[in-house]
């Protein structure tokens, strides 16, 4: 498993990073306090406080650079 902090404080930010990341067969969560949404999921992540930035899982067995090339532009800083 990944873990890492991703930003997407913007509805166009929400809306790019679900479709890059429906691109890979790969399991991603979004983890907000005790909130656990399925980052592939638009309505999910609108339910959680995006103004911060959010700790992203991502459970996969290959594909790493690929995921993380594709995730780069949202990494909080």
């Amino acid at each position: 498993m990944i873990e890492v902090r991703v930003s997407l404080n913007s509805i166009e930010k929400v809306k790019s990073f679900v479709n890059d990341i429906s691109a890979f067969n790969a399991e991603f969560d979004l983890v907000s306090g005790r909130y656990v949404i399925d980052a592939k999921s638009i309505m999910g992540i609108f339910s959680l406080d995006i103004s911060k930035p959010i700790d992203l899982n991502i459970h996969t067995e290959d594909n790493d650079e690929d995921i993380m090339a594709a995730i780069k532009p949202y990494l909080a800083d």
